[in-house]
């Protein structure tokens, strides 16, 4: 096969859709030889922030000399975003390789989804690069999702709030019963700033199965500013003076998630020393959050699409007009159809001068005049753009250079943001 044969054939795969559940894969594993088990791992579920934390994970371990596989998603461009050693994406040849691999062993019924696919194609190319741990992000929900076959060293659950319903609940308390799959017996966890009806049904799975937690806020906190400077209080060590390149409160508490897990692996075989702590949030990378891509006007991407992540978006473009008082804040915005745009909306627009809609290229998509519906009312300027090209292109005329462009609503929007400006077309599979 060639690199875009397997593409095409990995894209083909998400015809079958979204299907939670772990016997494929762990059937598709088994037929390879179960090359997950050969590492030690970290498990990273939770609603908002599981990226951006399983980064600054994988950073300060990097930072101590360990050899770190790093396994996220959706990606933002390419396809080999996904899976990273030392933060070197996966080579082409080897997503050739193992996707004839996995092709080879996949049962005939049922299929493995394009996600199942992927995580099988991760753990087997880890164990082939022999790395020393591997820092895994859970895909959707927890309790079976396709990653929830490791059985890691620790575990960390970001924070619960409300999305992908369809799939995990309507209500709180049932997506913390999801996410808190993730918990095994006897392995601690890390749970970050969650309410009183979450951390209810998360500390009842973690006691059930004799998983000792700690709570943000209790057992280890985090104060500051991530880009001026920030403390760290934890179980126990205590840093100050840190600096992380990731802004926003939200960063501030996913560090402080990424720390804790650090912690507890340290006193489990994995030691990561002060000095690698500080190098590694120092030079974490994560693109596609609250990232600043061109200046005069200011240009930041943020894929954030849940009520929780608007308010995230919402406090550090607050800060943003604090700080730049001249400045106009034009939002552009796609959403996929099953998003809680109103709840986005209600959290982001008070700091919103004017407001591009779009339609991103996914079936998926809600259309434009979706969206539109949801902003009635709003005595703002809306304007419509028929893609991201042209949207882009709507914002930059309405803005001057002292203003701000916000890219949000949907990660498939700012990775399509992103292609243009490499001036690269953006792969297609993004489930």
């Amino acid at each position: 096969m060639t690199y875009s044969a397997s593409l095409q054939f990995l894209y083909n795969l998400q015809t079958h859709g979204i299907k939670l559940g772990l016997d494929t894969i762990e059937a598709l594993l088994d037929r390879v030889g179960r090359p997950h088990l050969r590492y030690p791992t970290l498990h990273i579920g939770g609603t908002n922030g599981k990226g951006s934390t399983a980064a600054m994970a994988a950073s300060m371990l990097q930072a101590a000399g360990y050899r770190v596989g790093l396994y996220t998603s959706p990606h933002l461009v390419d396809f080999r975003e996904r899976i990273r050693i030392d933060g070197r994406l996966i080579p082409m040849e080897a997503v050739v390789d193992w996707t004839e691999r996995l092709r080879a062993a996949m049962p005939d019924t049922p299929a493995p989804t394009f996600f199942e696919f992927t995580t099988a194609m991760a753990f087997g190319y880890f164990a082939d690069m022999q790395v020393e741990v591997a820092v895994i992000e859970v895909g959707m929900g927890g309790r079976f999702d396709a990653t929830n076959v490791v059985t890691p060293l620790a575990t960390a659950i970001t924070n619960v709030t409300l999305d992908h319903e369809a799939y995990l609940g309507r209500t709180v308390p049932a997506i913390a019963f999801e996410k808190a799959g993730i918990i095994k017996p006897h392995v601690p966890a890390v749970v970050g700033r969650v309410g009183p009806e979450a951390w209810e049904v998360i500390k009842r799975a973690a006691a059930s199965r004799a998983s000792p937690t700690y709570r943000w806020g209790g057992a280890f906190h985090a104060s500051g500013d991530t880009l001026a400077g920030f403390t760290y209080n934890g179980m126990a060590v205590s840093y100050s003076d840190l600096i992380c390149p990731l802004p926003g409160q939200h960063q501030l508490e996913n560090a402080g998630c990424a720390m804790a897990l650090i912690e507890l692996i340290s006193a489990r075989g994995l030691s990561v020393d002060e000095p690698a702590v500080r190098t590694g949030l120092r030079t974490v990378s994560w693109e596609g959050r609250l990232e600043v891509v061109q200046h005069g006007p200011d240009l930041i991407l943020d894929g954030g699409h849940n009520p929780a992540a608007g308010t995230a978006i919402a406090e550090y473009l607050q800060r943003y007009r604090v700080d730049h008082p001249a400045a106009r804040v034009i939002l552009v915005v796609g959403f996929m159809r099953d998003k809680d745009r109103s709840g986005f909306f209600n959290a982001v627009l008070p700091a919103t001068d004017e407001v591009v809609l779009t339609h991103i290229n996914m079936a998926r998509a809600a259309r434009v005049e979706e969206i539109h519906e949801t902003l009635q009312g709003w005595p703002g300027q809306v304007h419509s753009a028929s893609n991201p090209v042209e949207a882009l292109a709507c914002a930059r005329q309405l803005a001057s250079p002292r203003d701000l462009i916000c890219i949000t609503g949907s990660l498939m929007l700012v990775g399509e943001v992103k292609a243009l400006l490499r001036g690269c077309e953006v792969s297609l599979l993004r489930g």
